[in-house]
């Protein structure tokens, strides 16, 4: 499976009202770079599918999103549930998705 295959298939795992870091993708996907994770979600087609705003920076803080910018990320991490410190940073310690990940 190629990379950008495999970050699709652990972001499409993130459930509504939790959030990955680009870090943990990049990680779980094996690659050292979180910028590829980065790319990927910018190149991502299915929103739907690969829910692409529920990656944020490793501090939690918003980064990017290609399809509206950061309010649009926020708003809609807003209505699912997530759980914000601050106008651009997400409180990891309540909204960060923790698994067993060997189902990916």
């Amino acid at each position: 499976m190629k990379t950008f295959q495999k970050i699709y298939e652990i972001v499409s795992h993130i459930p509504k009202g939790k959030v990955l870091t680009y870090k943990k993708v990049a990680e779980l996907a094996g690659t050292k770079n979180a910028r590829i994770v980065g790319f990927a979600m910018h190149s991502n087609k299915d929103t739907k599918l690969v829910p692409c705003h529920r990656v944020v920076g490793s501090t939690g803080k918003l980064i990017g999103y290609a399809r509206g910018g950061i309010q649009r990320k926020k708003e809609i991490l807003e209505k699912e549930g997530v759980y914000f410190l601050d106008n651009q940073t997400v409180d990891l310690s309540k909204s960060l998705f923790t698994s067993d990940f060997s189902i990916l």
